[in-house]
């Protein structure tokens, strides 16, 4: 299950930039669907993740995450963005191996959410379908914006999605002693890109709207959360 699990979450990445293509972007605002990633993000670790982890011990794997994905998404990710407000540039090796890193880790966050407690892989699985919506997004209008052509961004979508099941296959080899401390690491990770790369682009500009999504984002995770307790 937890495999199936990561490929979803990686099928995410490929049909969000198989949507910005469609230039379905220009009917949609795209300042929502990251408002409301960044809420089912918060949600999730602050819910979820954060009341599984211990943070009297582990609290350095905490800080870890947040630190590691900053400098990954100023060096080496992709930032976040909507159609009107991306940056033209090219997209080269650099970026695609940050969303790479990016994949791997989630996916690996993914499948020891599910050996501590399924629903709690579910729910971090939920998370992180939702980010990949954005992210695939952005990726696809910066390569198109870069001239690359339809096949080589799916191409390259296809197989960072496929960087969630090996993720996940990797996760296995972390001891069970381990676990809790990757746990605290993941948590860092969404609060990195939840508060720190999607709100900060979410409100650009003042818009209710933004805000009304990024509740709409944690009060789903919390009604999830309220049907299927995950604790």
């Amino acid at each position: 299950m937890v495999y199936l699990y990561a490929a979803i979450a990686g099928a995410f990445d490929l049909l969000a930039g198989w949507f910005a293509l469609q230039r379905a972007t220009e009917k949609i605002q795209p300042r929502y669907i990251i408002a409301f990633a960044a809420g089912v993000l918060l949600a999730v670790t602050f819910f979820d993740i954060l009341p599984e982890a211990n943070l009297k011990t582990d609290a350095p794997f905490l800080a870890l995450g947040f630190v590691t994905f900053y400098v990954l998404e100023k060096v080496m990710m992709i930032h976040a963005c909507g159609e009107s407000e991306c940056d033209t540039h090219q997209i080269g090796p650099i970026a695609v191996l940050g969303m790479a890193l990016d994949n791997v880790v989630d996916g690996a966050g993914i499948a020891v959410g599910y050996l501590i407690d399924p629903l709690l892989g579910l729910a971090i699985t939920v998370a992180v379908a939702l980010h990949e919506i954005p992210q695939g997004m952005t990726a696809a209008l910066i390569m198109r914006e870069a001239k690359w052509s339809r096949a080589a961004m799916l191409l390259v979508l296809g197989l960072t999605g496929l960087l969630y099941p090996v993720g996940a296959l990797l996760a296995g080899l972390i001891p069970e002693g381990f676990q809790q401390k990757m746990l605290a690491f993941i948590a860092g990770d969404f609060i990195y890109l939840g508060a720190g790369d999607l709100l900060p682009e979410a409100h650009r500009r003042f818009n209710w709207k933004v805000i009304l999504s990024v509740l709409a984002g944690m009060a789903l995770m919390v009604i999830l959360k309220l049907l299927v307790p995950i604790v």
